[in-house]
């Protein structure tokens, strides 16, 4: 890639987050500039259905080249920024308590459905943790269960089914968040077993999401010794190394949001992104609402290529992943459905009666 490849596409490397329910003038000034990869939706951004698809519709009109991808976090239990009139799932603990892999896919297809009808093409799901960590205030029971195997079958049948909608899924927080005290929202938490036991539990439930050919996983904001003392897995190369090498992952590795206090507190915006693609992230989420402060950490990413703290190598492999990965799910001329349609989709009989199938595991 020439400079000026990087400087106009820069931004193929990130999710941005907004205000409202439509795209602020300023993600579009973002996108001319920079050419975005995609924008990221919150509770803030979601109103209704029609709304949704009406605003995954005017993202795609921002693509320059490459199609942006709609982004969320819609797991199930507490984590679901789309709410009624979308179904309503269970936690994933609950999920798991049911054992049952054919459920588990049909779960998957069921809001893999109800995403794709409203333009949504990346879904950071599902939670691959192993919930061992009893008083983990970040997990809990967003995790399908605490052993291993549980978690590697149930999140490999949502992924399957996620992916059958054409939704791409990402398995996360590598290397895994279950064992931890602290919530990465407000610290950093330490993740303090030997590579032995990481490969044992924490690692096999994301081995699981490869072989089901999983469309990208999420690093998390964790400091894992045993990997690397001083740098957590997000801004750490040895770990994202780790994650290639022991998983043979060639797909999306992308942060968690960068804006979180276990990296704000110590790191600003621009450098963290920085520091997450030069570690090896090939997408880092910028999820907050600060236009000015997106374009800054752009501009430091151009800078540090221009300057050699990035190389043109490591910028050309994230673009590459990138490429594939919208060719897979990213199809030219997919639209969200028609409004009059949705209701056939969101919410409708069949995926609340599943809803209730699952929650009679409680």
């Amino acid at each position: 890639m020439t400079q000026r490849d990087i400087r106009r596409h820069i931004g193929q490397l990130a999710l941005v987050g907004f205000d409202g329910p439509s795209l602020a003038t300023d993600v579009a000034a973002l996108a001319r500039a920079f050419d975005l990869g995609g924008v990221i939706l919150f509770a803030r951004n979601v109103e209704a259905p029609d709304q949704v698809a009406d605003l995954s519709a005017e993202a795609g009109r921002l693509a320059a080249g490459l199609p942006l991808w709609v982004g969320v976090d819609q797991e199930g239990g507490r984590v679901a920024r789309l709410r009624r009139p979308f179904t309503e799932w269970p936690p994933m603990a609950v999920l798991g308590r049911a054992g049952d892999e054919g459920l588990a896919e049909r779960f998957g297809r069921a809001l893999g459905a109800e995403l794709s009808a409203v333009g949504v093409t990346w879904d950071f799901a599902p939670v691959m943790d192993v919930g061992t960590g009893h008083d983990n205030p970040a997990i809990g029971d967003r995790a399908f269960g605490e052993r291993a195997e549980l978690v590697a079958r149930l999140g490999r049948a949502v992924i399957r089914g996620l992916q059958a909608e054409g939704v791409a899924a990402c398995a996360k927080h590598f290397p895994g968040h279950g064992d931890t005290s602290v919530d990465s929202h407000h610290a950093l938490p330490v993740v303090e077993h030997p590579p032995e036991r990481l490969r044992e539990v924490e690692l096999e439930p994301f081995r699981a999401a490869v072989d089901e050919g999983v469309a990208s996983i999420m690093v998390g904001h964790l400091l894992v010794p045993a990997l690397d003392e001083e740098r957590p897995a997000t801004l750490s190369s040895r770990a994202i190394d780790w994650l290639r090498a022991e998983l043979a992952f060639d797909g999306l590795v992308v942060s968690d949001d960068l804006s979180m206090r276990a990296i704000s507190d110590t790191h600003g915006l621009a450098d963290a992104a920085v520091g997450a693609v030069a570690a090896g992230c090939d997408a880092v989420l910028l999820c907050g609402t600060d236009a000015d402060g997106q374009a800054r950490a752009f501009e430091a990413l151009i800078r540090a290529v221009e300057d050699g703290t990035l190389a043109v190598s490591r910028v050309e492999d994230a673009m590459r992943r990138q490429r594939e990965a919208k060719a897979r799910f990213l199809a030219p001329g997919r639209d969200p459905r028609p409004a009059r349609q949705l209701r056939d989709v969101v919410g409708c009989e069949a995926h609340q009666m599943l809803a209730a199938e699952i929650g009679r595991s409680m």
